[in-house]
């Protein structure tokens, strides 16, 4: 018998999944497109498969034909045959037009009235829908509107159609159809004014006239009992759930109407809830703006509620969601600490312990705090980086009247041989100041000399003759059940013995029997049951007393609640512990939690090892900051008198003895603060770099604010001139400055002659404020970052070991904690282990638990981190190995670069290509690269036409040359171009600041210029913007600066400020501009970009070879010369392949398929420009860089896929030796592995040569 099977399509277009790899015009595209699979008939034993289509328009036999034949050979099948159901849409959808309606509406019943309202058309697959009014339009217009229609029909019809939305005039007698609500519970009707629009708070009571609760948050008060989550299994209309809720966020409509969406979590499960907020009634468009806002802040990012609404299935979101009604703040209990006299934690990890405790240092201080402590120790994992938060949590609580000391200090692993393997654990407290630098260099010694095992399960050992030499200041008590004192015990070792280990230690420590249970599951150990437990800590408390040591009972913290300890679970889970579900109890206890655990003892000895004994060590403690509370620069012997010397010998050179006042005034404005704070200094260190680096041939880029300062301009630093534009003469230093505002850089100046000697006049200038890089009183410390080529970064940094002393330099460390991505992977999984399934709402939830756990270490990409001469690292950090790699010779800061960045200076010697490309053009031109002009006309060009690179815009595809041109290359920012059409060098700066923005161009400065509202040179693009547009109308400087700190930042304006600029005649347009900023980039900043990216437009246009030479060597990997090398056809193939490829995923590509398509379409630009590529060359070519000649260029051998550098290194070096005389030859010389062979073969490279070195005779 013949089984057949019917098979229901999974995905909406899965007819086109299945043609996969048929060529198909446009046309029939899109009528496949239109087209839907209802079904397939699957014969198992025939192997036949018959599709069912329903269709819009008749399918051609032909195509028909085609289908079935690609089909049959993607799936290997005998034979598919398809039936198609043609249906005339305009006649299939009017009768159930309002079952459409209905089931698109969804339960809302605004969007069904709207829908009701509207007029529909059928053109052909699509439908047009003419909605009521404006509102109605936005509303019908979101694509979860027409995907709710458009699966409608599709359901109903059996035919794809696509839904566009118009507006048309609300009809005055339009008939008003009745809405029936779903039926609602008597309990829940209560809430139905959650529905109705927010005016205030106070008009929406309870009763008439009676004000809310401050605790609603929506709705009214939520009665009713709450119903756990995870029971229910269907669509419900009215619940209660009781739990939290969390990532709020509002998307507002163009109507003004808001779409609340957050997520809710209780203890069982999860859900997505939504919430319309709409303007009707009274309710004005401020009135919305306002609810909404309240409503984000009560929420804040997440908080415990009672929620009332009704679940539904979402077919947007393939999910249930639950349709909020009325969401009340609800108070959780908090544990609490009530004994008259409190105990002291000596012994609990945070965060900072590698992928073992979830307590954020914060949580673990203000918890201890609000219990009354007087102390509470860290005693992190070989690590000391929770030190920086837990000192300013307690420094936040002193400031609200709360003292809490915190008591600095690590849990290590002890050995007492360099060559031991395996560590005991050791409690180290530091005592005092001398303590505390005694731990950091052990942290530092340990990590650095002592680190054993893997980076990722490794520890910092600590051997007993180190600790020896720095245990002076230092508190050491005996850990846990992992310390070598219980360790000895549960051996059983002699008394004798035990007293030797115990005598180490200044205090012994006990923990409660629990932590220890997997001693009584463990076959090793000879422990049965709790009293065996007891024993042991019995056993302490008598060697304590016989030494006459202080008996301490901690409870080893990883997490801070009882519920808490599912979150190590997930961690330990994912890091391959098989018994990490049975966690114990590693909670942080009250004082009468512990001396219930230990009453086994006796009363009087358990108050004394948790209350009495604890606060006496924690009183030994003194009270000491962690890292220093000053910046301490480091001294430049001359720094003051040399940066004025140089900055005013720059500038009479410049712009003559007799300085402009606007020069000197900016010059006395910079240099004042600069010295009277000592930054003089840095400003000294950053010349020296940058004078290195200029000297050595290659340009240095700055990058953030330094371009701000006038002095560094002077010095060296930054060829960004912040001066208002102006000319000045090189021969006699005439100069003009424009400070009107009219010219937004001195490169748009017209060109003209000097006036007193007739020599052609220099312009310069960005008008860039110094406040924007020191702040309005200049104390703010210098940020100075600086752009090296990428090949000369490693010797800027080896440079600074000269400057400073190889120990007074290291690189910036950085701390990676668990984020979304792997802390949403550990919760899902470790229920999927479980067999548990969980909603998405609730894996989110519950992956909070874990974000932000330390997984490993790191180093800035470029920052260094410079310790004054005179100093000790060990006064301010420990330092290690990035990511604990002992074959690294780096060493970095232990604490993260921003913890100390206020007390130590931090250089940015970043690694840049745009430096890297200029010196490579240097030397291919011969020319300087600072002898560029800045408005050359044909260079301006190619940012509007492609005229300037002697091809059309059809050829290139495109209607500018920007391709490959730093800051203008992304689709993204060759969009904004399309949509600014810039005509001057500002015009480009302005891009730069709206690509690198925040909520700046879209839906910002983009929609105002398209309204004519805005010019380009009007709109906000960069920070500086905002306190020059301010200041030149008459707007307070001070007023000006802290509104652009405050828009820059995301803070907005508030409203009082709004009114002074309002009033200082500052138009409505621009002050909501600034409202939508979340952050701005620095014009200093952008403007140094742009002068980068403009030298290699110059050369691009002036010469091409050269340019494609120097980008394709710095992109060599996304170089394939398999396909560039064959030619115009090769590559546009190549080009159209990738086009597809990603319109098949909404235009996207990943990252490597992106740089591709961006070299290929340079590449296919460089063709039609009258250049070609030649093949790669085994004995002419590069190991690494393109060749040039009269009109092609050679490529590397890297630019072969598949070859590596060292490969290619290795062939070059092989071929001065001669000619090789076969395949053998070359393999054996070079030492050139088979793949790479294969990869030379495949180009052609090994055309002629043998395989062999032996020759046949007589062959």
């Amino acid at each position: 018998m013949n089984k057949t099977y019917r098979i229901l399509p999974s995905a909406e277009d899965m007819l086109l999944r299945l043609i996969r790899g048929l060529s198909l015009s446009d046309a029939e595209r899109e009528l496949l497109c239109a087209s839907t699979l209802r079904h397939v008939e699957v014969s198992a034993e025939s192997n036949e498969w018959e599709l069912v289509v329903g269709t819009s328009a008749v399918l051609s036999e032909e195509l028909i034909a085609r289908i079935c034949a690609q089909i049959a050979e993607n799936y290997g099948l005998a034979e598919v045959f398809l039936q198609q159901n043609v249906v005339a849409l305009e006649r299939a959808v009017a009768p159930v037009w309002e079952r459409t309606v209905n089931q698109a509406a969804a339960g809302d019943a605004v969007l069904f009235h709207t829908l009701r309202q509207s007029r529909y058309a059928v053109d052909g697959n699509v439908l047009r829908l003419e909605a009521p009014g404006r509102f109605g339009a936005e509303l019908l217009g979101t694509r979860t509107v027409t995907r709710r229609l458009e699966e409608a029909i599709r359901m109903n019809v059996g035919c794809a159609c696509r839904v566009v939305c118009a507006e048309c005039a609300i009809a005055e007698d339009a008939a008003q159809p009745a809405w029936t609500p779903p039926p609602v519970p008597v309990t829940a009707k209560k809430s139905a004014s959650a529905a109705q629009p927010a005016s205030s708070r106070a008009s929406r009571g309870a009763k008439k006239g009676a004000p809310l609760p401050e605790s609603v948050i929506i709705g009214r008060v939520v009665q009713g009992e709450a119903r756990e989550l995870g029971v229910v299994e269907d669509e419900i209309k009215n619940i209660v759930l009781e739990g939290e809720i969390f990532a709020p966020q509002a998307n507002k409509l163009k109507s003004g109407a808001y779409i609340l969406l957050l997520k809710f979590a209780d203890k069982t499960n999860g859900i997505a809830c939504k919430k319309f907020f709409g303007i009707r009634g009274k309710a004005t468009q401020e009135e919305i703006d306002a609810e909404v806002e309240r409503i984000l802040k009560a929420i804040g990012k997440g908080c415990a509620v009672r929620i009332q609404g009704k679940i539904e299935y979402d077919k947007f979101v393939s999910d249930y969601v639950l349709f909020i009604d009325s969401i009340e703040k609800r108070k959780v209990p908090q544990r609490e600490d009530n004994a008259a006299e409190k105990r002291v934690e000596l012994h609990a990890h945070t965060k900072m312990s590698a992928l073992d405790a979830v307590v954020p240092p914060k949580t673990l201080v203000e918890t201890a705090a609000r219990w009354g402590w007087p102390a509470v120790a860290i005693t992190d994992h070989g690590v000391v980086q929770a030190f920086p938060e837990a000192m300013n949590t307690a420094r936040a609580l002193k400031k609200k009247g709360v003292d809490i000391k915190i008591i600095y200090g690590m849990e290590g692993y002890l050995i007492d041989d360099p060559a031991q393997q395996r560590s005991n654990h050791i409690i180290f407290l530091a005592k005092n100041k001398t303590g505390l630098y005694n731990l950091y260099k052990l942290v530092s010694i340990s990590h650095i000399r002592f680190f054993r095992g893997s980076k990722k399960r490794g520890r910092p050992c600590v051997p007993r003759a180190i600790l020896e030499e720095y245990r002076d200041g230092l508190i050491v008590g005996s850990a846990c059940e992992a310390g070598e004192l219980i360790r000895a015990i549960v051996r059983g070792e002699s008394d004798e013995e035990l007293e030797r280990i115990a005598a180490f230690y200044d205090f012994l420590e006990i923990q409660p029997i629990h932590n220890n249970d997997f001693l009584k599951i463990d076959d090793r150990f000879p422990i049965r049951d709790d009293e065996d437990l007891r024993n042991i800590n019995r056993k302490v408390s008598e060697l304590a007393d016989k030494l006459g040591k202080p008996l301490i009972a901690t409870c080893d913290v990883h997490f801070l609640n009882p519920e808490d300890a599912v979150y190590r679970a997930m961690l330990q889970k994912a890091n391959g512990y098989r018994d990490a579900d049975r966690q114990p109890p590693l909670y942080l206890r009250t004082t009468d939690e512990m001396l219930a655990e230990f009453d086994y003892l006796g009363a009087e000895r358990a108050y004394e090892c948790v209350v009495t004994n604890p606060r006496r060590i924690a009183d030994e403690v003194e009270e000491f900051l962690p890292i220093p509370d000053e910046l301490y620069a480091p001294m430049v012997p001359g720094a003051d008198r040399e940066i004025e010397e140089m900055s005013y010998r720059k500038a009479r050179r410049l712009y003559g003895e007799n300085l402009p006042k606007i020069v000197s005034d900016r010059l006395d404005l910079e240099l004042k603060p600069i010295l009277k704070h000592g930054f003089s200094a840095l400003y000294i260190i950053a010349q020296r770099l940058v004078k290195k680096s200029n000297d050595d041939g290659y340009l240095v880029g700055s990058r953030g604010s330094v371009g701000s300062s006038f002095v560094a301009t002077m010095i060296g630093v930054t060829e960004v001139n912040p001066l208002p534009p102006h000319y000045r003469c090189k021969h006699c230093q005439y100069n003009k400055f424009i400070t009107d505002g009219s010219v937004g850089s001195g490169f748009d100046l017209p060109s003209m002659d000097c006036p007193v000697c007739g020599t052609p006049l220099i312009k310069d200038g960005h008008n860039i404020p110094f406040a924007v890089f020191l702040g309005f009183d200049g104390d703010k410390v210098p940020d100075i970052d600086l752009n090296f080529s990428g090949d000369y970064q490693p010797v800027a940094h080896k440079y600074t070991e000269v400057l400073f002393g190889k120990m007074n330099v290291f690189r910036a460390g950085t701390i990676a904690g668990l984020q979304d991505k792997n802390a949403y992977g550990y919760a899902m999984h470790y229920y999927e282990d479980m067999g548990v399934q969980k909603g998405r709402p609730y894996i989110e939830h519950m992956m909070r638990g874990c974000m932000g756990v330390k997984a490993t270490t790191g180093q800035h990409a470029g920052g260094i981190m410079v310790v004054p001469r005179d100093m000790d690292v060990h006064y301010f950090t420990p330092i290690q190995r990035p990511a604990n790699n002992m074959e690294s010779d780096t060493l970095t800061t232990h604490f993260d670069y921003h913890s100390i960045s206020e007390r130590l200076v931090k250089l940015d010697i970043l690694g840049h290509d745009d430096p890297t490309v200029i010196k490579m053009l240097e030397e291919l031109t011969h020319r300087d690269p600072e002898t560029i002009p800045f408005d050359d006309p044909a260079t301006m060009s190619i940012f509007t036409s492609t005229d300037a690179l002697g091809i059309t815009p059809e050829e290139l595809g495109a209607n500018m040359g920007t391709y490959g041109i730093p800051e203008f290359r992304t689709s993204f920012t060759q969009k904004m171009i399309d949509d600014s059409n810039p005509d001057c060098f500002a015009d480009l700066v302005r891009i730069s600041g709206f690509s690198h923005g925040t909520n700046v161009w879209l839906g910002n400065a983009q929609d105002l210029i398209k309204a004519g509202t805005s010019t380009l040179k009007d709109a906000i693009s960069a920070r500086d913007d905002i306190m020059n547009y301010l200041m030149q109308n008459g707007i307070d400087p001070l007023l000006s600066f802290k509104t652009m700190e405050n828009v820059r930042k995301g803070k907005g304006i508030a409203p009082d400020v709004v009114e002074k600029l309002y009033a200082g005649g500052i138009p409505e347009w621009y002050v909501e501009s600034c409202q939508k900023i979340k952050y701005l980039f620095p014009r200093a900043h952008a403007t140094a970009y742009v002068m980068m990216g403009y030298r290699i437009a110059f050369c691009k246009v002036h010469y091409p070879l050269a340019y494609y030479a120097a980008y394709f060597s710095i992109r060599a990997d996304e170089f394939d010369a398999n396909i560039i090398a064959k030619g115009r056809d090769a590559i546009k193939a190549a080009i159209d392949a990738l086009n597809a490829e990603a319109r098949e995923h909404r235009g996207k590509l990943d990252n490597k398929k992106q740089d591709t398509l961006i070299v290929l379409q340079l590449a296919w630009e460089m063709y039609l420009r009258g250049f070609a590529c030649e093949p790669v060359d085994i004995y002419t070519s590069n190991a690494e860089t393109f060749i040039l000649h009269e009109k092609s260029l050679l490529p590397p051998l890297t630019a072969l896929p598949g070859m590596g550098q060292k490969a290619a290194q290795a062939i070059v070096e092989a071929r001065k030796d001669g000619v090789f005389i076969s395949i053998e030859d070359l393999a054996t010389r070079a030492h050139v592995p088979a793949p790479s062979i294969e990869v030379l073969r495949a180009h052609g490279c090994l055309a002629g040569m043998t395989e062999s070195n032996q020759v046949e005779l007589f062959a």
